[in-house]
């Protein structure tokens, strides 16, 4: 649980929140790892194949593409800039930056849904 204060009522309160507590990350190798024991090819073939599919994201998003990946989600290029008057001035100094979007399939959603939740003391 955090505590958040809230300054916009008067008096000021402070309320409660839950908030989702990590047991440590998962890396490249732990991956590989997991998905070799599931299947028939090697952990060091995984690390390859998860390698290229990030090389390969990122190249399509590059290339203007959207990214869909069924049992994962959408991974599409949503670009920050600042407004112009009209059309025709805006160009490429308009663009203050990218950012990946990303979108969980329905299946990944199902899976989150399906959680179940422990309060940790």
């Amino acid at each position: 649980m955090i505590p958040k204060q809230n300054n916009l009522v008067s008096p000021p309160e402070v309320k409660y929140y839950p908030c989702a507590v990590s047991k440590g990350e998962m890396q490249l190798d732990d991956l590989a790892r997991i998905i070799a024991g599931r299947s028939t090819i090697s952990r060091a073939d995984c690390y390859g194949v998860i390698m290229a599919l990030s090389d390969v994201i990122g190249e399509a998003l590059s290339d203007g593409n959207i990214v869909k990946i069924d049992s994962l989600g959408t991974f599409q290029l949503i670009l920050q800039g600042t407004a112009a008057d009209a059309a025709e001035p805006l160009g490429k100094s308009n663009i203050k930056g990218a950012k990946i979007s990303y979108k969980p399939s329905k299946e990944l959603k199902s899976i989150v849904k399906r959680i179940t939740y422990q309060r940790i003391r």
